[in-house]
């Protein structure tokens, strides 16, 4: 299937539920979505992410962390957002155009929040990557790292396990 230069977020949306619905429940457990952020790559289970939105408006919150950046309305929903690549002490890279609000599903309770990344890079296959361990003294919510066939290394989290996260939940300064 052929794409165009521009995919718009309701057309990924639509293609990513097609193709999941023709795959067996264990294609989808092997399956994660690639995520950009703080110029690294990042796995999350299809299970984990409720959701994945444009960057809606976000009001600042006062007296908050500075990856805190505020709460947004999706669809009559308050959702906290939380800058990804300041949360785990970088900048953010890349166009902000591109960003993508990672909305946390029902695995994680009750906790209406989503991660600010700089690109959703699709679909990753567990099957055409290598396990790599886990870095030591890396944070509980820190799943296996991954390698592709380019050498690149692709850290897995568990937003269940981020979600329950003291450093995380602790937003105010």
């Amino acid at each position: 299937m052929a794409r165009a230069a521009k995919l718009d977020l309701r057309t990924f949306q639509q293609e990513l539920a097609t193709r999941l619905a023709s795959k067996t429940a264990a294609q989808v457990e092997s399956s994660r979505l690639g995520l950009s952020c703080g110029g690294d790559r990042w796995l999350v289970r299809l299970a984990d992410a409720g959701e994945v939105v444009a960057m809606p408006p976000v009001t600042p919150v006062p007296h908050t962390r500075p990856w805190h950046m505020g709460i947004a309305n999706v669809r009559g929903n308050l959702y906290s957002v939380i800058d990804f690549a300041r949360f785990i002490g970088r900048e953010p890279e890349g166009a902000a155009g591109h960003a993508r609000l990672v909305l946390f599903g029902p695995r994680a309770g009750d906790l209406h929040v989503g991660i600010v990344v700089e690109r959703v890079l699709g679909l990753r296959n567990l099957a055409e990557l290598a396990p790599s361990g886990t870095a030591a003294g890396a944070p509980a919510w820190y799943a296996q790292c991954w390698m592709d066939a380019d050498g690149r290394a692709w850290q897995e989290i568990d937003l269940s396990r981020l979600a329950r996260d003291d450093a995380f939940l602790q937003i105010g300064t």
